[in-house]
Formats: C-alpha cells, sequence, structure tokens
C-alpha cells in the first residue's frame, strides 16, 4: 500500500535519513526502534506529510502521497495532542466540524446530530463514553491519550502514525494502551507505523520490526551521512498472540 524508494531527508548540511526504500503492507503493524537521533521521528513526519524529503519518492496504492497532511493519515504524539479548552467531546467533534464547514467549524440539526452520534461512538470504543463532558486538565495521561487515539481516528484514516504514544505513561496504563490500540487496529482495518524505545513494545504490538541506524562514516565528512534501515524483521503471530515467530531477517534495508 505504502512504498518508499531511496528517501534521503537533509536538513542544511546535516544528512538524518538515507536511502530509505520501504514497502509496507495494508493492514501491517510497523513498529520503528533504533537509538536517539536515529531519524525515526523524521521518517514519521514525512510520511505525515508534515516535511517532505529531500530525494526520492512516497506512493500510496501507487498514485504520489499528498504532500501536505491529510484524512488519510491520522497521528498520536507522546504528548498528548488535545485541546484544552474543549470538552472530550468537543476534541473529537472538531475533525469532523473542520471538514464539512470548513469556514465556521461549526455544524447545526442534523449534520450536528450525525457528527454528535459519530463522535459519542468512538469516544466509546476508546473507553470514554463516560467522560464526555469532562475537560482535559480533568484527566488522567492515559484517558488524554485516549482522547488523543479518538482525534485521530474519528477522520477514518488508513494509516495512523504513533510517535512514542505510551512512552509517558505508567507500566500499568501503558498495557492497558496496548490492549486498545490492538483492538482498534483489527476493528478499523489500520495500517499502523509505530515509533518507539521499547523493544519490548515494538516486538509485542508489530508484525514487522524496523530498526534504523547510522552505520556508514566518511571521517572526512563526519556529519555527512544519516541512518537507514539495518534490520528488517517480518513476525509472525499466531491467532491467539500466544507466541512470535521471527519469518525474516533483512539487513542493510533490504527486502
Amino acid at each position: 500500500m505504502l512504498s518508499l524508494k531511496n528517501l534521503w531527508v537533509e536538513y542544511g548540511d546535516k544528512i538524518v535519513l538515507e536511502r530509505i526504500s520501504l514497502d509496507i503492507a495494508e493492514g501491517s503493524f510497523v513498529s520503528i526502534i533504533g537509538p536517539s537521533g536515529a531519524g525515526k521521528s523524521s521518517l514519521l513526519r514525512v510520511i505525515l506529510g508534515q516535511e517532505r524529503p529531500t530525494r526520492g519518492t512516497i506512493t500510496l496504492d501507487g498514485a504520489p502521497l499528498p504532500a501536505e497532511c491529510g484524512p488519510d493519515r491520522g497521528v498520536v504524539f507522546q504528548r498528548y495532542s488535545v485541546f484544552p479548552h474543549l470538552t472530550v467531546l468537543g476534541n473529537t467533534l472538531l475533525g469532523l466540524e473542520f471538514a464539512q464547514s470548513p469556514f465556521t467549524a461549526r455544524l447545526f440539526g442534523a449534520q450536528r446530530r450525525a457528527a454528535v452520534g459519530e463522535a459519542e461512538a468512538m469516544l466509546a470504543s476508546v473507553g470514554l463514553g463516560d467522560s464526555l463532558h469532562l475537560y482535559p486538565a480533568q484527566m488522567s495521561g492515559g484517558m488524554q491519550q485516549r482522547l488523543a487515539i479518538a482525534q485521530a481516528l474519528i477522520k477514518r484514516p488508513r494509516i495512523l502514525l504513533l510517535d512514542e504514544p505510551f512512552g509517558a505513561l505508567d507500566p500499568g496504563i501503558r498495557a492497558d494502551m496496548h490492549g486498545l490500540i490492538t483492538r482498534l487496529w483489527r476493528e478499523h482495518g489500520l495500517t499502523i507505523i509505530m515509533v518507539t524505545h521499547d523493544i519490548k513494545e515494538a516486538f509485542s504490538l508489530g508484525t514487522r520490526v524496523l530498526t534504523l541506524d547510522k552505520r556508514r562514516h566518511d571521517p572526512h565528512a563526519p556529519h555527512r551521512y544519516g541512518a537507514a534501515v539495518v534490520y528488517d524483521l517480518a513476525l509472525r503471530k499466531s491467532v491467539d498472540e500466544a507466541g512470535i515467530t521471527i519469518d525474516a531477517n533483512h539487513n542493510n534495508g533490504h527486502e
């Protein structure tokens, strides 16, 4: 579904990513790991459309991926990207209001009732059905991250991008969020690309694990090299998720 060909990301004379070539199948859950500074979040921003690659191409179903952020891609960050002045329901409704009424961001009558119903159903699916009128300041970190997920999914994206989404949560809440995102992935038929520093999390959630790292080094130009895919592990999970088998181990970014 998603294809990246010879992707490079450079900031001035600094190369962050180089020679990234990946084919990502629809419905997969891709975990991306690697040391700090390896360009994991930069890769996510390029796929989101928040940044443009210096070189290379990205296609979705064979067509060039639009350069701007679009409804086909949702994103959840580590810091809770919710609006503090809006209630849980208001935060979730906002995406629908902007889409259906771009000039006023307000819906009325039957349109509003339909949007409220859709938002309430989404909030119920992430466990916030009884918290519609709370404000973010009244919510725990786990609840705010559930709200951020509802915001991302309300426009029914095909691709969900997760940038360290559970890194700031306590272990117990984090386990609950793992169960939630796995259920939503299956129910909504999502393709998920997740950046994480937690290797256990990467393997327990993903159907494929990519490692980004900087392996090439030129002593005459120490800053003129970037990270590439150094490991690409395809995982096969049993139906009951009881075990994981490594199907393939691809080094140096080659499929």
